[in-house]
């Protein structure tokens, strides 16, 4: 809540996650690849100079740009080292104290003659307090010293980025009879000085020294893990040179995950326009609903005093009209979607990073699992994935695949391909919905369709004009979209084949098949052909929908990722619906699906094929190897879970109402995790309540969740307003939609042409 720098804050304090992780106070630290770090420093010139521990952070920072670089040659002599692919020199002087010869070199770079390093990294007090054996002498002359060079460091901090880093502790005990007198006092005594006049100094300048202080913090912690007493272990010196990384080019490379050091980004165009729409239905709101409560005041019953009775008016109060309500629901939108903003785009609030631990993610697990089973209830039908027990499912994979994001569980392989599967059954129930429902009813009418691609794209298409994100960013929505009409096309193209035309003939029933056999055809050229999946989403506009960091490469991989469980969705509603109209299932109360002997067969095969898949989940070793198997044996363990679920006739007779409950507002839960949940668009986590972890997360998730109803109850209102069901009307306001999406694209394309 102070805001202010937070490159402060990453300078000068923090905390370890675990034994490694550092976590920077208030903001993220983004973790830099070679190539990243290359890019960033291309043409500068870095300079470190100082002592012995200075030069271990030459070492570390350099290994940054190149790791194969090792320790050795002189160590009490300079240090040059160039990158000649990125025009990058960075160089280590040994200056091991603060004294006349240090203050000639800093000097020699005020000079105009000389060119000025981009970066100067400064430091030195060990050697002082060795060689004058720890004497007050010699802390009045360091001090002297100090002053005369505070002034020339001040004058390199105009054009460059000069920083002076404190002394870290030393541990005592290990250290040798030599440095004995280096004692954890002095040193603390020399900092004192360094900042004293560093401080003193700044404030009668307007340019900067940053005291880098945090490697203190980190030394105080790993010391005793050093080998002499005296130097930093190398985890530990990494971490400083990634500090110092993330200080200076996170204000240049602009990382999602790395929110220190980084400016508030400015409004977009769309953005401002966005505010002014919602700021004035919110006027207009104000207005009408004054003018409705003036209404009802002139006619508001009157008391009658004699009996005391109050007496019916002679005009009852009007309904709500359409435009009251779609103000009244653009209004919430409009307050929401700024909580949004503060949240994720305004430097507001603290943002930290994940840190996975088995804990964190198996203990809440454990813990909803147990909340679930507490709010069992009967179902209204018992039926194979009837409404409640798809609402259920629905909220369970989602309560599970939150926590994953929240605990930064993707670090571990076993979960991570688990949760790959939840994905995978969402898409699965699109299949099994929409064909379910194109098959029985056999509408293939605008309405449906306009209101679908409404309830699924509204939320998103909001929040990508005021969180300025493409649409690709929210990936799911656009797989789920895509899917859809896909489903559609497949079912309304000629011959439309519905089950009331398949039951007078069962010929219709191959033509079917036929049509998912091409659709299957499809599905797998797309998949083996990249270059046809990125052509076909890469014509204009839908490459404007389909692009991330300009291509569709990441379209592809989403859509590979799952290729075929819309399919097997599609396929199992299909021999579902077939079988139920034979009646050759049995879905009555407490009645098995199957004969007793077939049910008990099924669910056997059922439970080791579950456990098989969840033993070679677990075994995975690689990623990219597991994911390329994983859209081919996924829906092993799908049908095993529905088995399971559903032929035992008690299990299949009832439910979680409180799975159920999130499961109705899933697709908002995933969506506004991003931001109001998450961080940073979901790589850190948001603190509203520094310092209180536990505290924070319920607090943040409560405000979510809510948020999450509301945006739900928006999105169904606006759409029996925005899709109405007379054909004439809806036209018309889908004339007004696609004008609306011009007008989207012109201003974005206005907008990409400015950045440029």
């Amino acid at each position: 809540f102070k805001g202010g720098d937070t490159c402060e804050y990453l300078l000068s304090s923090g905390r370890f996650l675990g034994e490694k992780v550092w976590q920077p106070h208030s903001c993220m630290m983004h973790k830099y690849k070679n190539s990243e770090a290359k890019n960033c420093l291309i043409d500068k010139h870095v300079v470190f100079i100082g002592d012995s521990r200075i030069r271990q952070l030459f070492y570390s920072f350099i290994r940054l740009i190149n790791p194969q670089i090792k320790e050795e040659g002189n160590k009490h002599g300079n240090i040059p080292f160039e990158d000649k692919s990125a025009s990058i020199k960075v160089d280590f002087l040994w200056y091991p104290e603060v004294n006349g010869s240090m203050r000639q070199r800093i000097k020699s770079w005020t000079e105009g003659s000389v060119a000025k390093p981009h970066i100067i990294v400064a430091g030195a007090a060990t050697w002082s307090i060795k060689i004058h054996n720890g004497s007050n002498e010699a802390l009045t002359q360091y001090k002297i010293n100090i002053t005369s060079i505070a002034p020339l460091l001040e004058k390199l901090a105009k054009n460059s980025d000069v920083y002076w880093v404190l002394q870290d502790p030393v541990y005592e005990d290990m250290l040798s009879e030599s440095r004995k007198m280096i004692t954890n006092e002095k040193i603390d005594a020399y900092n004192e000085a360094a900042v004293r006049i560093l401080n003193s100094s700044s404030r009668n300048s307007k340019a900067k020294v940053k005291v880098f202080s945090v490697s203190k913090l980190i030394a105080q912690e790993t010391i005793m893990k050093s080998a002499d007493g005296l130097h930093l272990p190398e985890s530990s010196r990494d971490t400083n040179a990634m500090i110092l990384m993330n200080v200076y080019c996170n204000k240049i490379m602009k990382p999602i995950d790395g929110s220190c050091c980084q400016p508030q980004p400015p409004l977009t165009l769309i953005q401002k326009l966005a505010f002014c729409f919602f700021t004035l239905s919110i006027i207009g709101y104000l207005i009408i609903n004054l003018i409705h409560r003036n209404n009802f005041r002139k006619n508001k019953s009157c008391t009658d005093l004699e009996g005391g009775e109050e007496k019916k008016p002679a005009i009852s109060t009007p309904n709500v009209s359409t435009l009251e309500m779609l103000l009244h629901s653009v209004c919430k939108l409009g307050l929401i979607m700024t909580y949004f903003y503060l949240c994720d785009r305004a430097n507001l609030f603290m943002k930290e990073n994940k840190f996975y631990t088995h804990s964190s993610f198996f203990i809440p697990i454990v813990y909803i699992l147990v909340l679930g089973v507490f709010y069992t209830e009967n179902t209204k039908e018992t039926k194979v994935l009837n409404r409640e027990q798809t609402d259920e499912w629905k909220g369970w994979m989602q309560l599970v695949i939150l926590i994953y994001h929240i605990s930064g569980a993707s670090t571990f392989l076993p979960v991570y391909m688990h949760i790959r599967v939840l994905v995978a059954a969402y898409l699965f129930q699109t299949g099994y919905g929409h064909f379910s429902y194109f098959w029985i009813k056999g509408d293939f009418g605008v309405y449906r369709v306009c209101q679908v691609l409404f309830r699924l794209n509204f939320l998103v298409v909001v929040l990508c004009i005021v969180m300025d994100r493409p649409y690709q960013f929210y990936y799911f929505v656009p797989l789920v979209t895509v899917w859809f009409m896909i489903i559609y096309a497949t079912l309304a193209v000629w011959p439309q084949i519905v089950q009331k035309k398949a039951n007078g003939n069962c010929l219709w029933h191959f033509g079917l098949l036929l049509k998912l056999i091409c659709l299957l055809t499809c599905i797998y050229f797309l998949s083996y052909s990249q270059g046809a999946f990125e052509k076909i989403f890469s014509f204009w506009p839908l490459s404007k929908c389909f692009e991330l960091n300009g291509n569709v490469y990441e379209w592809w991989f989403r859509w590979k990722l799952d290729r075929y469980v819309v399919f097997h969705g599609m396929l199992f509603a299909f021999i579902y619906l077939a079988l139920q109209k034979h009646q050759m299932i049995s879905e009555g109360k407490g009645d098995a699906l199957f004969s007793n002997r077939v049910s008990n067969v099924l669910l056997f095969i059922s439970v080791v094929s579950f456990l098989t898949y969840s033993i070679w989940a677990s075994s995975c070793k690689n990623k990219t190897e597991c994911n390329e198997l994983h859209p081919s044996v996924s829906v092993v363990q799908i049908l095993a879970f529905i088995l399971i679920r559903n032929i035992p006739g008690y299990v299949r007779s009832v439910y979680s109402s409180f799975f159920a409950w999130f499961g109705k507002i899933s697709l908002e839960l995933f969506i506004c995790q991003y931001h109001i949940w998450l961080a940073a668009d979901t790589k850190g986590i948001l603190v509203l309540i520094p310092g209180y972890p536990m505290f924070n997360v319920l607090v943040s998730t409560f405000i979510f969740v809510c948020v999450a109803h509301e945006i739900s109850q928006i999105t169904n209102d606006l759409a029996q307003i925005v899709v109405p069901k007379d054909n004439s009307t809806l036209l018309k306001r889908l004339l007004c939609i696609a004008g609306f999406f011009s007008g989207l694209l012109l201003f974005s394309a206005m907008q990409d042409q400015s950045r440029h």
